[in-house]
């Protein structure tokens, strides 16, 4: 009794002697102070970066926590703290947790913002970064390829984060596997908002990849999960998956161009996926190659997308195939799938000489299919005898492209509290996915403090500026307005005397039947970073233009930009640009890239150069510039340069465009300058899906379509060519015959 007496006085007066070590929080005010505090780092202390912004902060986390006890980085208080200029953030130890931060205003002087790795020997493991912002911080050179997020090492987290504006090469996001230390990682990534991210124009614009192809047979063991991916149209892979052993699960896809793509890696999951493209153009779903692959309980709906970014898609693979190109679908498992106003289902996408190992040992079971139209959406590229159909039920389908396997008969749909729609026949609520499904919702992902604000300003959404021809009215106006504003221009002629260099989203609109502009400059306006322009009911004349050789009505900035532009005119009238030779109606810049240059309800007259240059990307690297091309309802006469030039070269089969519509206008005369040296009407090299139809064309040359890579889609329809050359079109590089489709055209000599 005495010994437990003493006993327990001894351990009480070693308690008093020697308490435990309490974890303390540092709060620093500048970098000096962080690096102090770092070096005095133990498990459970906590740094925290005081608000403010923190320029030209290279930030190095190291240390090494425990499971009970980690190391935090944060911000005094979450989204206060802004990292911009060349800033970035590195993560090397274990057991450690930043959060709070926010990247925007600069761009990271290395290859990645956040880094869980230090150097090639120094990597994070058991960390987690949360509630992190990246907000359009991007390298102003756009083919600068570098990344925002790279897990490195095992075991760590990134989650409840937004990373938003993307607008460079290089992916979103990445998994890496290049050393022992970093594969059969377990990595979770979950609850985060992959903000819009617009068209690259370029291959290099993925949203979220997993593996690269050289350690594409290595397994990641990789969690995606409860991830909201918003508009991501960086190219046709949103998630590009290479390696395996994955689950991507319960993510939602909005109005996102491109597809899930299991690129390469084997035994992946995929399930309780939600695709919701609400008809937008190019939206897809899942892309299926490799072996094992297991894909159930997604759910598509209002998906356009075809060929590589079609709704579904199993692809061909390539014979022995080598590590970077296609192998074979082998015991794909797809099964209880609900696809909604999918257009495009393709079995064996992508066949052809190299690709022509199908899919075999596979099976498509207890899959809904139900279209508005009445189809199936199903396309047949090659033998699908490897792929077992069973138990599939199609929405009154009257003739099923397979015939075994798949049931038509008619039943109603109707929207279920998750937001989907389900059969009402109790017969089929084993076929689709299931009643507990629930989509994860955008309110649901990202960190709670940061608003979700739309990417692009649009047009006429803002305040209204009434002006007159005063001297420099246009000028002052631009300069009190805002992006989304809208210039109205009343009655009278208006000279500007100075070139517009356009920073701001803007409208310039006549109100009355006779409103004039002249310019006194070289170019009347060039669109800069930020910048998209509307011209409409407005009579423009080059008649003030200095005379010299290479004038243009509009252009991009000289320098390259990385903000994607419009371009609108509407019911104007550009006549008189013929000072000297070679006076352009647009010129793009280079490394300048339109979502949509549109033409509308215009005329054009007595013009001595092109009306829209869209060749500056000339190094064949797939790179283009201009999604969108609509030209309609308007006349074009005497315009001695071509109609339209546009250049997407390479083989690069990672983008969707250029499109190019040209479709009810007049165009008399237009191409026979001799400076003009293609001697086209226009040259259409590398447009993917190109519409020429009902237009009245007059003495005018030829119009050339070369087609260089992919399947492209091209219709010259119903055109009336007098005194006009025929179509000339041309298989660049697949040795096919032309694959254009020219019908109803009618050719007469005057």
């Amino acid at each position: 009794m005495k010994f437990l007496q003493g006993l327990a006085i001894g351990l009480m007066l070693v308690s008093f002697v020697a308490p435990s070590v309490q974890a303390k929080d540092y709060l620093v005010k500048n970098q000096k102070e962080y690096k102090q505090a770092l070096k005095r780092l133990e498990s459970g202390d906590k740094i925290v970066l005081a608000n403010g912004v923190w320029n030209d902060f290279e930030i190095l986390f190291k240390g090494r926590g425990t499971k009970s006890k980690p190391i935090e980085l944060t911000a005094q208080t979450k989204g206060k703290v802004i990292l911009s200029g060349q800033s970035n953030l590195r993560l090397a130890g274990e057991h450690l947790i930043v959060s709070g931060l926010v990247f925007k205003d600069g761009f990271t002087p290395t290859s990645e913002v956040i880094s869980f790795r230090q150097n090639k020997n120094n990597l994070a493991n058991y960390s987690r970064v949360t509630e992190i912002v990246i907000d359009n911080f991007n390298n102003p050179e756009k083919y600068s390829s570098d990344k925002w997020v790279v897990l490195y090492g095992k075991h760590n987290r990134f989650d409840h984060s937004a990373l938003v504006g993307k607008r460079t090469s290089g992916v979103t996001m990445a998994v890496r596997l290049n050393t022992e230390a970093s594969q059969q990682n377990h990595h979770k990534i979950d609850h985060n908002y992959f903000g819009p991210r617009p068209i690259l124009g370029s291959n290099g614009g993925e949203t979220l990849r997993i593996g690269t192809s050289h350690y594409s047979l290595t397994d990641s063991f990789t969690t995606v999960e409860n991830n909201y991916f918003d508009r991501c149209n960086g190219e046709v892979e949103i998630i590009s998956n290479k390696s395996g052993k994955n689950v991507i699960r319960n993510n939602t896809f909005f109005e996102s161009r491109g597809t899930l793509t299991l690129r390469h890696g084997n035994g992946n999951i995929v399930e309780n996926n939600v695709f919701f493209g609400n008809g937008v153009d190019h939206t897809g779903g899942i892309r299926v190659i490799n072996g094992d692959q297991t894909i159930r309980n997604n759910y598509m709906e209002g998906l356009t997308g075809y060929r590589f970014g079609s709704g579904f898609t199993i692809m061909n693979g390539v014979p022995n195939s080598p590590i970077n190109r296609y192998h074979q679908v082998d015991n794909a498992n797809i099964h209880n799938n609900t696809l909604v106003n999918v257009d495009h289902i393709h079995f064996g996408a992508g066949a052809d000489k190299e690709r022509s190992a199908a899919p075999v040992n596979s099976q498509f079971k207890n899959n809904l299919i139900s279209h508005n139209a009445g189809i199936d959406g199903i396309t047949l590229f090659d033998d699908i005898s490897g792929i077992t159909f069973s138990n599939n039920a199609l929405n009154e389908v009257a003739k099923p492209t397979i015939s075994s396997g798949f049931q038509s008969q008619r039943f109603e749909l109707k929207r279920h509290e998750n937001g989907l729609l389900y059969p009402t026949k109790a017969e089929l609520k084993k076929r689709g996915v299931s009643a507990s499904l629930a989509p994860t919702a955008k309110a649901q992902v990202g960190p709670t403090w940061y608003v979700k604000s739309e990417p692009t300003v649009a047009f006429d959404s803002g305040k209204v500026w009434t002006i007159k021809p005063t001297e420099d009215s246009i000028l002052k106006a631009i300069e009190q307005a805002s992006s989304g504003d809208i210039i109205e221009l009343t009655e009278g002629h208006y000279i500007v005397r100075k070139m517009v260099s356009l920073h701001k989203v803007l409208t310039f609109k006549g109100v009355a039947s006779k409103v004039s502009l002249a310019f006194e400059r070289k170019t009347l306006f060039s669109i800069e970073d930020g910048g998209s322009l509307k011209l409409q009911n407005l009579t423009i004349t080059g008649e003030d233009a200095p005379d010299s050789a290479g004038n243009t009505l509009i252009r991009n900035s000289r320098l390259p930009t990385i903000i994607n532009y419009r371009l609108l005119l509407d019911g104007v009238t550009i006549k008189d640009l013929d000072k000297n030779h070679s006076f352009h109606v647009f010129d793009s810049g280079y490394r300048a890239f339109a979502d949509a240059i549109r033409i509308e309800n215009s005329h054009f007259e007595n013009i001595t150069g092109d009306v829209l240059r869209l060749d500056k990307e000339r190094d064949d690297l797939g790179i283009y510039n201009a999604e969108y091309i609509t030209i309609k309802n308007s006349k074009f006469i005497d315009v001695q340069g071509s109609l339209a030039n546009v250049y997407r070269g390479g083989t690069d089969e990672s983008t969707f465009g250029p499109h190019v519509e040209i479709s009810n206008n007049e165009i008399e005369n237009v191409g026979n300058g001799k400076r003009n040296k293609s001697k086209a009407l226009m040259t259409l090299h590398g447009a993917q899906v190109t519409e020429i139809q009902s237009n009245e064309i007059k003495n005018s040359p030829y119009i050339v379509l070369n087609h260089t890579v992919g399947e492209p889609i091209s219709e010259v329809s119903n055109n009336r060519f007098r005194s006009s050359s025929k179509p000339e079109v041309t298989e660049l590089n697949s040795g096919l015959a032309p694959t254009a489709i020219l019908s109803g055209n009618e050719y007469t000599p005057n």
